[in-house]
């Protein structure tokens, strides 16, 4: 289980300010995940860490997961195992977009879902994706992550 800077009560940069009450009610939600979101969303988190991503409390309180390293910013968008595939990739697609609120060119978009949805998530061309510097991510059922083609 990898608990991150910003899972915990931290500033926009990773430093924990050592909230001992905030940091307790923040490990007992991480203590009791137990959907596929979940799961997707923490592998994703320990391969940018290997990466070398630090994850950092997301600027839009709705982002799943957000990271920089150096100059660049990486925003996040997971679903876990799902029956309506292609109505949660659309959601998703449909959240990035929202979250889309500065040009930037060094800040890109991710989708990050297991592999049972990576067809509906591809529905969406490689030439628009890249347009939109959206990248897609793969978390295999072993939880190894995979960086999908545009």
């Amino acid at each position: 289980m990898v608990i991150r800077p910003a899972d915990l009560d931290g500033d926009g940069r990773g430093r924990l300010r050592r909230n001992q009450e905030a940091d307790l009610v923040a490990l007992r939600a991480i203590l009791a995940r137990d959907s596929d979101e979940d799961r997707v969303t923490d592998a994703f988190r320990t391969w940018l860490l290997a990466q070398g991503w630090t994850p950092v409390a997301p600027t839009d309180r709705w982002t799943d997961i957000e990271a920089v390293r150096g100059n660049q910013r990486l925003i996040c968008e997971a679903k876990g195992r799902t029956s309506e595939k292609g109505i949660d990739a659309d959601i998703a697609y449909g959240q990035l977009l929202r979250r889309m609120t500065n040009n930037a060119p060094d800040i890109r978009y991710a989708l990050v879902v297991p592999s049972s949805s990576v067809k509906a998530v591809e529905r969406v061309p490689g030439h628009v994706r890249r347009l939109l510097r959206i990248d897609l991510y793969e978390v295999t059922d072993d939880d190894q992550v995979l960086h999908l083609p545009a």
